[in-house]
Protein backbone atom coordinates (compact mmCIF):
# COMPACT_ATOMS: atom_id res chain seq x y z
CA UNK A 1 0.00 0.00 0.00
CA UNK A 2 2.72 2.47 0.93
CA UNK A 3 4.51 2.03 -2.40
CA UNK A 4 1.30 2.46 -4.45
CA UNK A 5 -0.07 5.50 -2.67
CA UNK A 6 0.12 8.62 -4.83
CA UNK A 7 1.64 11.57 -3.01
CA UNK A 8 1.12 15.24 -3.83
CA UNK A 9 3.49 17.84 -2.39
CA UNK A 10 1.87 21.28 -2.25
CA UNK A 11 4.60 23.94 -2.30
CA UNK A 12 4.09 27.69 -2.39
CA UNK A 13 6.84 30.03 -3.54
CA UNK A 14 7.53 33.75 -3.54
CA UNK A 15 10.98 35.24 -4.13
CA UNK A 16 12.66 32.05 -2.99
CA UNK A 17 15.60 31.81 -5.39
CA UNK A 18 18.13 31.51 -2.55
CA UNK A 19 16.72 28.29 -1.18
CA UNK A 20 14.21 26.62 -3.52
CA UNK A 21 16.74 24.44 -5.38
CA UNK A 22 17.94 22.78 -2.18
CA UNK A 23 14.37 22.16 -1.09
CA UNK A 24 13.25 20.73 -4.44
CA UNK A 25 16.27 18.43 -4.54
CA UNK A 26 15.51 17.10 -1.06
CA UNK A 27 11.90 16.33 -2.03
CA UNK A 28 12.36 14.87 -5.52
CA UNK A 29 14.80 12.24 -4.25
CA UNK A 30 11.97 10.71 -2.19
CA UNK A 31 9.09 10.68 -4.65
CA UNK A 32 7.97 7.79 -6.83
CA UNK A 33 7.07 8.08 -10.52
CA UNK A 34 3.36 8.46 -9.80
CA UNK A 35 3.89 11.30 -7.29
CA UNK A 36 3.90 15.04 -7.96
CA UNK A 37 5.00 18.42 -6.66
CA UNK A 38 2.45 21.15 -7.25
CA UNK A 39 4.23 24.52 -7.04
CA UNK A 40 2.12 27.66 -6.84
CA UNK A 41 4.28 30.74 -7.36
CA UNK A 42 2.66 33.96 -6.20
CA UNK A 43 4.35 36.37 -8.60
CA UNK A 44 8.04 36.10 -7.67
CA UNK A 45 10.11 39.07 -8.80
CA UNK A 46 13.50 37.33 -8.50
CA UNK A 47 14.81 34.24 -10.30
CA UNK A 48 12.42 31.77 -8.63
CA UNK A 49 10.17 31.24 -11.64
CA UNK A 50 13.13 30.59 -13.95
CA UNK A 51 14.46 27.99 -11.51
CA UNK A 52 11.04 26.32 -11.30
CA UNK A 53 10.69 26.18 -15.09
CA UNK A 54 14.16 24.66 -15.37
CA UNK A 55 13.26 21.95 -12.86
CA UNK A 56 9.94 21.29 -14.56
CA UNK A 57 11.65 20.73 -17.90
CA UNK A 58 13.91 18.15 -16.29
CA UNK A 59 11.26 16.41 -14.18
CA UNK A 60 7.65 15.86 -15.26
CA UNK A 61 6.57 15.26 -11.66
CA UNK A 62 6.71 19.04 -11.11
CA UNK A 63 3.59 21.00 -12.04
CA UNK A 64 3.74 24.79 -11.95
CA UNK A 65 0.73 27.01 -11.42
CA UNK A 66 0.27 30.75 -11.06
CA UNK A 67 -0.80 31.83 -7.58
CA UNK A 68 -3.75 34.17 -7.03
CA UNK A 69 -1.59 37.02 -5.69
CA UNK A 70 -3.62 37.26 -2.48
CA UNK A 71 -1.09 36.24 0.16
CA UNK A 72 0.23 33.03 1.67
CA UNK A 73 -3.05 31.44 2.82
CA UNK A 74 -4.78 31.82 -0.54
CA UNK A 75 -1.66 30.63 -2.35
CA UNK A 76 -1.63 27.50 -0.18
CA UNK A 77 -5.32 26.98 -0.92
CA UNK A 78 -4.65 27.39 -4.64
CA UNK A 79 -1.89 24.75 -4.54
CA UNK A 80 -4.07 22.36 -2.54
CA UNK A 81 -6.89 22.60 -5.06
CA UNK A 82 -4.51 21.42 -7.81
CA UNK A 83 -3.30 18.33 -5.92
CA UNK A 84 -4.34 14.97 -7.35
CA UNK A 85 -2.74 12.64 -4.80
CA UNK A 86 -4.42 10.65 -2.06
CA UNK A 87 -1.99 12.02 0.52
CA UNK A 88 -0.84 15.64 0.55
CA UNK A 89 2.38 16.95 2.05
CA UNK A 90 2.75 20.69 2.65
CA UNK A 91 6.14 22.19 1.82
CA UNK A 92 7.74 25.59 2.28
CA UNK A 93 10.23 26.86 -0.29
CA UNK A 94 13.18 27.20 2.05
CA UNK A 95 13.38 24.09 4.25
CA UNK A 96 15.22 20.80 3.70
CA UNK A 97 13.51 17.42 3.95
CA UNK A 98 15.38 14.53 5.51
CA UNK A 99 15.85 11.71 3.04
CA UNK A 100 13.41 9.29 4.71
CA UNK A 101 10.62 11.78 5.49
CA UNK A 102 8.05 10.58 2.95
CA UNK A 103 8.58 6.89 3.65
CA UNK A 104 8.35 7.28 7.42
CA UNK A 105 5.26 9.50 7.31
CA UNK A 106 3.45 7.06 5.01
CA UNK A 107 4.41 4.18 7.30
CA UNK A 108 2.99 6.01 10.33
CA UNK A 109 -0.20 6.89 8.45
CA UNK A 110 -0.71 3.27 7.43
CA UNK A 111 0.21 1.81 10.83
CA UNK A 112 -1.93 4.22 12.86
CA UNK A 113 -4.75 4.45 10.32
CA UNK A 114 -4.79 8.21 10.83
CA UNK A 115 -5.82 11.07 8.58
CA UNK A 116 -3.00 13.46 9.51
CA UNK A 117 0.63 13.08 10.57
CA UNK A 118 2.84 15.87 11.84
CA UNK A 119 6.48 15.19 12.61
CA UNK A 120 9.14 17.06 14.55
CA UNK A 121 11.65 19.48 13.02
CA UNK A 122 15.10 20.82 13.86
CA UNK A 123 15.58 24.57 13.42
CA UNK A 124 18.63 26.07 11.74
CA UNK A 125 19.76 29.39 10.28
CA UNK A 126 22.39 28.92 7.56
CA UNK A 127 23.81 25.42 7.84
CA UNK A 128 21.59 22.42 8.76
CA UNK A 129 24.62 20.91 10.48
CA UNK A 130 24.48 23.81 12.94
CA UNK A 131 21.08 23.35 14.59
CA UNK A 132 19.68 26.20 16.71
CA UNK A 133 16.84 24.14 18.17
CA UNK A 134 16.68 20.36 18.31
CA UNK A 135 12.91 20.02 18.63
CA UNK A 136 10.12 22.24 17.42
CA UNK A 137 7.70 19.94 19.29
CA UNK A 138 9.38 20.74 22.59
CA UNK A 139 9.28 24.47 21.84
CA UNK A 140 5.53 24.38 21.13
CA UNK A 141 4.54 21.66 23.64
CA UNK A 142 3.11 19.89 20.62
CA UNK A 143 0.09 17.62 20.72
CA UNK A 144 -3.35 17.03 19.23
CA UNK A 145 -6.62 18.52 20.43
CA UNK A 146 -9.00 21.27 19.37
CA UNK A 147 -8.90 23.42 22.52
CA UNK A 148 -5.17 22.90 23.04
CA UNK A 149 -4.32 24.13 19.55
CA UNK A 150 -6.69 27.07 19.66
CA UNK A 151 -4.99 28.23 22.87
CA UNK A 152 -1.44 27.45 21.65
CA UNK A 153 -1.05 26.17 18.12
CA UNK A 154 1.41 23.36 17.52
CA UNK A 155 0.50 22.60 13.91
CA UNK A 156 3.22 23.71 11.48
CA UNK A 157 2.44 23.15 7.84
CA UNK A 158 5.90 22.21 6.61
CA UNK A 159 5.80 19.17 8.91
CA UNK A 160 2.28 18.02 8.00
CA UNK A 161 0.86 15.38 5.68
CA UNK A 162 -2.81 14.44 5.49
CA UNK A 163 -5.44 12.53 3.59
CA UNK A 164 -6.97 14.54 0.77
CA UNK A 165 -10.48 14.04 2.20
CA UNK A 166 -9.68 16.65 4.87
CA UNK A 167 -9.90 19.35 2.20
CA UNK A 168 -13.65 18.76 1.95
CA UNK A 169 -13.84 20.31 5.42
CA UNK A 170 -10.91 22.73 5.30
CA UNK A 171 -11.45 24.57 2.03
CA UNK A 172 -11.90 27.39 1.47
CA UNK A 173 -9.42 28.69 4.04
CA UNK A 174 -10.85 31.83 5.69
CA UNK A 175 -9.08 35.05 4.73
CA UNK A 176 -8.98 36.54 8.21
CA UNK A 177 -7.52 33.68 10.25
CA UNK A 178 -3.82 33.83 11.10
CA UNK A 179 -2.57 30.43 9.91
CA UNK A 180 -3.72 27.84 7.39
CA UNK A 181 -1.88 24.99 9.11
CA UNK A 182 -3.66 25.56 12.41
CA UNK A 183 -6.97 25.60 10.54
CA UNK A 184 -6.32 22.28 8.77
CA UNK A 185 -4.97 20.59 11.89
CA UNK A 186 -7.83 21.62 14.17
CA UNK A 187 -10.52 20.73 11.65
CA UNK A 188 -8.91 17.31 11.33
CA UNK A 189 -8.91 16.95 15.13
CA UNK A 190 -12.56 17.94 15.31
CA UNK A 191 -14.01 15.92 12.43
CA UNK A 192 -11.71 12.90 12.20
CA UNK A 193 -9.94 12.75 15.61
CA UNK A 194 -7.01 11.01 13.93
CA UNK A 195 -3.95 13.25 14.21
CA UNK A 196 -0.62 11.62 15.06
CA UNK A 197 2.29 13.68 16.38
CA UNK A 198 5.29 11.64 15.27
CA UNK A 199 8.19 12.55 17.52
CA UNK A 200 10.97 12.07 15.03
CA UNK A 201 12.83 14.90 13.31
CA UNK A 202 12.24 14.60 9.56
CA UNK A 203 12.87 18.18 8.43
CA UNK A 204 15.34 21.00 8.84
CA UNK A 205 13.31 24.17 9.36
CA UNK A 206 15.15 27.22 8.09
CA UNK A 207 14.87 30.47 10.07
CA UNK A 208 15.76 33.71 8.36
CA UNK A 209 14.50 37.27 8.18
CA UNK A 210 12.34 36.69 5.10
CA UNK A 211 10.13 33.77 6.08
CA UNK A 212 6.77 33.65 7.81
CA UNK A 213 7.37 31.91 11.12
CA UNK A 214 5.35 29.79 13.50
CA UNK A 215 7.87 30.73 16.21
CA UNK A 216 6.80 34.32 16.79
CA UNK A 217 5.16 35.52 20.01
CA UNK A 218 2.55 38.14 19.25
CA UNK A 219 1.31 40.84 21.59
CA UNK A 220 -1.60 39.94 23.88
CA UNK A 221 -4.20 41.95 21.94
CA UNK A 222 -3.25 40.30 18.66
CA UNK A 223 -3.29 36.88 20.29
CA UNK A 224 -6.80 37.47 21.67
CA UNK A 225 -7.99 38.82 18.32
CA UNK A 226 -6.58 35.79 16.45
CA UNK A 227 -8.30 33.32 18.76
CA UNK A 228 -11.65 35.09 18.57
CA UNK A 229 -11.52 35.27 14.77
CA UNK A 230 -10.48 31.63 14.53
CA UNK A 231 -13.30 30.49 16.82
CA UNK A 232 -15.89 32.48 14.88
CA UNK A 233 -14.81 30.88 11.62
CA UNK A 234 -14.59 27.46 13.24
CA UNK A 235 -18.14 27.71 14.56
CA UNK A 236 -19.30 29.14 11.23
CA UNK A 237 -17.76 26.23 9.31
CA UNK A 238 -19.42 23.77 11.68
CA UNK A 239 -22.77 25.47 11.11
CA UNK A 240 -22.05 25.73 7.35
CA UNK A 241 -22.42 29.49 7.27
CA UNK A 242 -18.92 30.39 6.06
Amino acid sequence: MVEKTRVSVAMVTYNGEKYVKEQLDSILLQLNEQDEIVVSDDGSKDGTQAILREYQQRDSRIRLTKGPGMGVKKNVEHALRQCQGEIIFLADQDDIWKEDKVQKVLEVMEREQCTLVIHDAAVFHKDPKEVMMESFFAFRSAGAGVIKNIVKNSYIGCCMAFQKEILERALPIPDSIEMHDQWIGILNDFYYKKSVFFRETLLFYRRHGENTSGMEHYGILRMIRNRIVFCLHFIGRFLHIC
